[in-house]
């Protein structure tokens, strides 16, 4: 049996300068099997060959947005029928977060030989669970992407923002996102709008089937299952459901709450006006053509046409840390 199946995305940002190495250090492993994708469309095929060599562990080489179709494939595509090994993800892309919750960081070359080793060793001890979100239109007939970090309203905007304004400015990833921060900022705090800033949030509507509905502009909206709450929240107990919600008014109070909290260390320890934190199983957002991003990729919702987020089944991954 194959230790481990590395997917790699050569087109994803990452692995331009990735690639060579990875490819180098599998050609001198022969407990890897590595399979190499053009487009995501292939992805389908290559969880079918994986599930034939049989792997202890999978590992996903690309950014969010493969993470996202990797693992959409794996629980909805039925290569593995149910006995699916546990995922990997190595550190990649613009955001990581997938990865950065399960504990790999760091140069992903020595990430991967050490998944190697817990591969070959004891894989048992190092496995964890998570539940997916599954993103549909609410339809029965909709097969449902999957994921595990997903922001909308303002956060969107922002991401947006900095993926078609800041990026092509050719600046460090670090650089990238402090500039986007400070014009977030400026046009939260301050109201100030222009062509070269992040337009107003869209006016959306968010329901918890069981807890009632939010309605309003939104400055951050997070909905997520990684172990921890961007900012650190944790938001009610285990009982409430297993989606975690976060939405922050589009006002400049409620921005300077949060940012004052969360500088503080205590964001979430108690309530905050303006700012709503929320568990539920199911979650409806509503508004005239506003975008989610979901791991990376773009969706819209629109009146008449919500989208539906629920909460899988806990599905296993891989922590480095034991």
């Amino acid at each position: 049996m194959v230790c481990v199946a590395l997917l790699s995305n050569p087109h994803s940002t990452g692995n331009r300068q990735l690639l060579p190495r990875v490819r180098s250090y599998c050609a001198n492993s022969p407990d890897i099997f590595h399979y190499e994708v053009d487009d995501v469309d292939q992805i389908g095929r290559a969880m079918e060959t994986i599930a034939r060599v049989k792997p202890a562990v999978i590992v996903i080489n690309g950014g969010d947005g493969t993470v996202q179709t990797a693992l959409t494939e794996l629980y909805q595509g039925g290569h593995f029928d149910t006995d699916v090994p546990p995922v990997a993800v190595l550190p990649n892309g613009k955001t990581n977060l997938i990865a950065l919750d399960l504990g790999i960081r760091g140069d992903p070359i020595k990430a991967l030989a050490r998944i190697v080793e817990i591969a070959k060793t004891n894989v048992q001890d190092h496995v964890v669970v998570r539940e997916l979100i599954a993103l549909s239109d609410g339809e029965s007939a909709t097969r449902p992407v999957l994921g595990m970090f997903l922001g909308g309203a303002g956060l969107a905007d922002s991401i947006l923002y900095c993926r078609n304004q800041i990026y092509p400015l050719g600046l460090s990833n670090g650089l990238s996102h402090v500039l986007t921060a400070f014009a977030v900022l400026l046009s939260n705090l301050f109201g100030v709008r222009g062509r070269y800033l992040p337009p107003s949030a869209r006016p959306i509507s968010i329901s918890l089937m069981r807890d009632g509905q939010l309605a309003g502009k939104f400055a951050v909206l997070i909905v997520t299952t990684l172990e921890r709450l961007l900012l650190g929240a944790k938001p009610g107990d285990a009982g409430q459901g297993r989606l975690k919600l976060m939405a922050v008014d589009q006002t400049a109070a409620a921005v300077l709450r949060m940012l004052f909290a969360s500088l503080t260390g205590r964001f979430g320890a108690s309530r905050m006006q303006g700012i709503h934190l929320e568990q539920g199983d199911v979650i409806r957002i509503e508004g005239d053509h506003s975008s989610v991003i979901l791991d990376g990729e773009i969706f819209e919702a629109s009146h008449g046409r919500p989208i539906v987020l629920r909460s899988t089944a806990p599905v296993p991954f891989l922590r480095l840390a034991a």
